[in-house]
C-alpha cells in the first residue's frame, strides 16, 4: 500500500498543471472552436489554463488572460479568433525565443498549445527543441498546405466562401457575356483555385504549382467561345500572379469583355462550416490529451478522418503537395 501510495504522487507530481493556448499568423474560421474544445478539455482534467492575446506578439509583451469553462461559451460559431493574431520578428529570433520560455516558466505555465500555420508551427518546434518547453500544434490554415494532415482548420469554411462568390459571378457573368478573373489567396499553394475551380466549373484555373501557358488557355477559351459559352470564369492563385497580369494576356484573345475581382480577405472570414466547428473541436480534444500522455513535440492531424499526433520536425521538413489527379480531373471537366 506504501508503494502505490508513492508511486501515486510521483505520477501526480509529472502531471501538468498549467498550460496556455495561443493563435498565431493568419486566422481561420475555426480557431475559436479550437480554443474552446482546448479549454474546456483543460479544466475538466483539472488543468488551469491561459489565453495569449496576438500571438507570439502577446507572449513576448506577457498579454495573458486567464480561461475558463464559461470564457469560452458562444465563440464555435464566431469566425476569426477571440485571441487575436499578429507576426512577430523577435520571436523570429533565438533570444526572442529564449525571453519567451522565461517568460511562460515565470507564470508557471508548463506548456503550449499553437494553433496556426506553418510558420506558427515552426516557431512552437524551435521554441520546444531550443528551450525544453512542451508543444503542441494544431494546423490552422486556409490554404491545407500542411504535410501529414488531410485537412487544416478554416480550408472548407474559406472554401464555401469562394464557391459562393464565384457562383455568383458567373450569374452575372452569363447576364453579360463576359469574363471573370477571379483572384483567390494562395501565394504557395494553389489548393484553394484548384479545389473552387473544381467545384464551380471553371474553365480555367492557374496554380502556382504549374508553369502557366497563357496562349494555350486563350485558345482554349476562344475555341469554347465559338462554340456558344457565353461566360468564363478563370480562377488564379495570387502565387501565380494577379487577376490583372492574367486579364492583360487575355482580354484581347479570348473573346469576352472582362472583368476583374480579387476576393482577398473575406477568404477568411465567416462563421465556420460544420465541418471545420467538429474538425476543431477533435484537434482542440486531442491536443489537451496529447500533453496529458506526454507526447510533445507533436501536431494534431486528420488521416483517413481520424485524429492522429505526427510530429513537428516530420510535418515541417515536407512540403505537401497537390494532388495530381485533381489537377488532371480540372483539365478534364472544365
Amino acid at each position: 500500500q506504501i508503494l502505490v501510495c508513492e508511486y501515486y504522487r510521483k505520477e501526480v507530481s509529472i502531471m501538468i498543471k498549467k498550460i496556455a493556448v495561443m493563435t498565431s499568423g493568419g486566422d481561420a474560421p475555426g480557431m475559436n472552436a479550437a480554443i474552446r474544445a482546448a479549454v474546456r478539455t483543460a479544466v475538466t482534467e483539472n488543468i488551469e489554463i491561459v489565453g495569449i492575446k496576438r500571438g507570439y506578439s502577446g507572449l513576448l509583451d506577457e498579454d495573458f488572460i486567464e480561461m475558463s469553462y464559461a470564457s469560452v461559451g458562444g465563440i464555435m460559431e464566431k469566425g476569426g479568433t477571440i485571441l487575436r493574431s499578429s507576426r512577430c520578428e523577435e520571436f523570429q529570433t533565438t533570444e526572442g525565443r529564449k525571453r519567451a520560455a522565461e517568460i511562460l516558466k515565470k507564470y508557471g505555465i508548463e506548456a503550449l498549445v499553437v494553433i496556426g500555420g506553418e510558420g506558427s508551427l515552426t516557431g512552437a518546434m524551435l521554441l520546444s527543441e531550443e528551450n525544453d518547453i512542451p508543444v503542441i500544434g494544431i494546423p490552422g490554415t486556409i490554404d491545407n498546405d500542411i504535410a501529414h494532415t488531410d485537412m487544416c482548420i478554416g480550408v472548407d469554411t474559406c472554401l464555401n466562401t469562394v464557391i459562393g462568390n464565384i457562383q455568383k459571378l458567373k450569374d452575372t457573368a452569363s447576364s453579360h457575356e463576359r469574363a471573370f478573373i477571379v483572384e483567390v489567396m494562395g501565394r504557395h499553394s494553389g489548393y484553394i483555385a484548384l479545389a473552387s475551380g473544381l467545384a464551380t466549373g471553371a474553365e480555367a484555373i492557374l496554380i502556382p504549382e504549374i508553369p502557366v501557358d497563357y496562349d494555350a488557355i486563350a485558345e482554349k477559351l476562344w475555341n469554347e467561345r465559338k462554340r456558344g459559352k457565353i461566360n468564363c470564369i478563370v480562377v488564379v492563385a495570387e502565387g501565380v500572379a494577379s487577376a490583372y497580369t492574367v486579364a492583360r494576356h487575355m482580354e484581347h484573345r479570348i473573346g469576352y469583355e472582362t472583368r476583374i475581382t480579387i476576393l482577398g480577405h473575406v477568404q477568411r472570414g465567416g462563421s465556420p462550416t460544420a465541418f471545420d466547428r467538429i474538425l476543431a473541436s477533435r484537434m482542440g480534444y486531442e491536443a489537451i490529451k496529447a500533453l496529458q500522455e506526454e507526447d510533445f513535440g507533436t501536431m494534431i492531424a486528420l488521416q483517413s478522418g481520424k485524429m492522429v499526433r505526427i510530429p513537428l520536425k516530420k510535418v515541417l521538413s515536407e512540403k505537401k503537395k497537390i494532388d495530381e489527379k485533381l489537377i488532371e480531373m480540372s483539365k478534364i471537366l472544365s
